[in-house]
């Protein structure tokens, strides 16, 4: 049963961590092209694949995680590495639920409102887009720094 958990925890930290990287990477790409339309599609499917990929991710690894701890004998809080890897995952949480999550809406929604790029309010998108990318290096780099973590097991 163990193995099983471990088997499925390991499934959804590739799962969570490989979608954040490409939303990141998609963001990139779609800014470079300076069109609001691209911009607007990349942000909806970005949006999309946090529902689809990262949020049923973050419930796989917290319960396949808690469950592997339980039935490996692990004592959660006091074993170092875990409880300070679920509290990297908690940041992280954070960091997406009040910054990554709104801002991704406001940087579509600006988007889709621009008619062409001529018109298109780049001084806004600029700045929420640096804020954009601010927190979700803190939403990648917590979990990236959860998952060393969870492999070396530091004691």
């Amino acid at each position: 049963m163990y193995l099983t958990l471990k088997l499925v925890h390991v499934a959804a930290v590739i799962l969570f961590l490989g979608n954040i990287v490409t939303g990141l990477f998609w963001k990139a790409h779609a800014d470079r092209t300076r069109d609001p339309r691209i911009i607007a599609h990349t942000f909806d499917g970005i949006i999309r694949s946090d529902r689809w990929f990262t949020l049923p991710g973050v419930a796989l690894i917290i319960v396949s995680g808690m469950g592997a701890a339980g039935v490996g004998g692990f004592k959660i809080f006091a074993t170092l590495w875990i409880w300070t890897a679920l509290v990297l995952f908690g940041i992280s949480g954070i960091a997406f639920a009040f910054w990554v999550a709104p801002l991704q809406v406001k940087l579509r929604d600006l988007a889709r409102g621009a008619g062409a790029a001529a018109d298109f309010d780049w001084t806004t998108y600029d700045r929420w887009s640096r804020r954009w990318e601010f927190w979700g290096l803190i939403a990648l780099l917590t979990p990236v720094a959860a998952l060393v973590l969870m492999v070396l097991k530091p004691t």
